[in-house]
């Protein structure tokens, strides 16, 4: 167990432990549980966990189980699959959920090749000590996918734990609010997303050094690295962003493009910050995406795009007063 933190849950206080993976969890109390990637934690997932801490007495413990990498990482290397959270980032989302207790298993070859008896009875029973699973009527499982909730239910027949199956409606809802917030970010839509996930869309990087040439006409920017090359990254634009540095939350607005004004090769992200003054190299910083000011356009001189900067800053203030 790698962290324990304290939240409260309507009337109750709750400790989340966060685990890092399956063989590092013991209970003696039973539990309710449920598994999945749970990527962009957004408001088909919340409606799932409700249902898990709804269905968890006192005498009982909520579990989940997600994993990283992604499973498609591992078994699809080819896919170059894009993820709306980093693990950070869906942990912290989870914990606000309110869960007891959230596995983050690392996924391999090895997981996948375990069982289905093996995963039942050596994970979900012995170690989970398992009274109830939350689950899709869709959900595979076990070497090769070749289980499904036919028979887990008659596993939980076998060991003595209840089967309660997420239905296809609810099921669509979490899958297709997932493949419309990646279509949203992909397309620009930020304010579709942000709908869907229930929160802002974010991301973090690292402040590094650039060629400085927005200092040169009032707009220094911070450039910024991503680390994990998995995290989608929205379409291409000028944004409204709020980001946090340190403990300061700051307004200002966002670029994601080439530069093609001054002949720019490669995408950048680069964030100019509302009345902050303060050196930001090597810093982290948390972009929240607001609103989409308009499409990265190549200007006839560079006057033009300063002029252009002057009306992107004006918009995003009216927002943010407006707020």
């Amino acid at each position: 167990m790698w962290i324990v933190s304290l939240k409260f849950v309507g009337n109750k206080t709750a400790i989340l432990n966060i685990y890092s993976s399956i063989h590092d969890f013991s209970t003696s109390k039973k539990t309710v549980f449920t598994l999945g990637t749970f990527d962009g934690v957004h408001v088909g997932h919340i409606k799932i966990i409700e249902r898990l801490l709804n269905a968890s007495s006192d005498d009982e413990q909520s579990l989940v189980l997600t994993f990283f990498p992604h499973p498609r990482m591992v078994l699809q290397e080819e896919s170059d699959i894009k993820l709306l959270n980093t693990i950070e980032e869906r942990t912290k989302l989870l914990e606000k959920a309110g869960l007891q207790n959230l596995i983050i298993h690392p996924f391999d070859q090895a997981f996948s090749r375990l069982s289905a008896e093996e995963f039942v009875k050596n994970i979900l029973v012995d170690i989970f000590n398992i009274k109830k699973i939350i689950i899709g009527h869709d959900h595979r499982f076990g070497r090769n996918r070749t289980a499904n909730i036919d028979d887990l239910i008659l596993y939980g027949k076998e060991f003595g734990f209840e089967v309660e199956q997420i239905s296809a409606q609810e099921i669509d809802e979490v899958s297709i609010s997932s493949t419309k917030i990646r279509n949203a970010l992909n397309e620009g839509k930020i304010a579709l997303a942000n709908e869907y996930l229930g929160y802002n869309y974010l991301f973090s990087g690292t402040v590094i050094h650039g060629k400085k040439l927005g200092r040169t006409i009032g707009f220094p920017t911070a450039n910024l690295k991503i680390e994990e090359s998995y995290k989608l990254i929205p379409a291409i634009g000028v944004y409204a962003v709020k980001c946090t540095v340190g403990t300061k939350t700051v307004n200002g607005m966002l670029n994601i493009g080439t530069n093609p004004t001054v002949d720019g090769q490669n995408t950048s992200i680069e964030v100019h910050l509302f009345d902050f003054q303060e050196d930001l190299y090597d810093k982290k910083i948390t972009v929240e995406l607001i609103k989409r000011i308009r499409d990265e356009q190549k200007f006839a001189s560079v006057d033009e795009l300063k002029q252009q900067l002057h009306k992107d800053k004006v918009f995003a203030e009216q927002l943010f007063e407006n707020e």
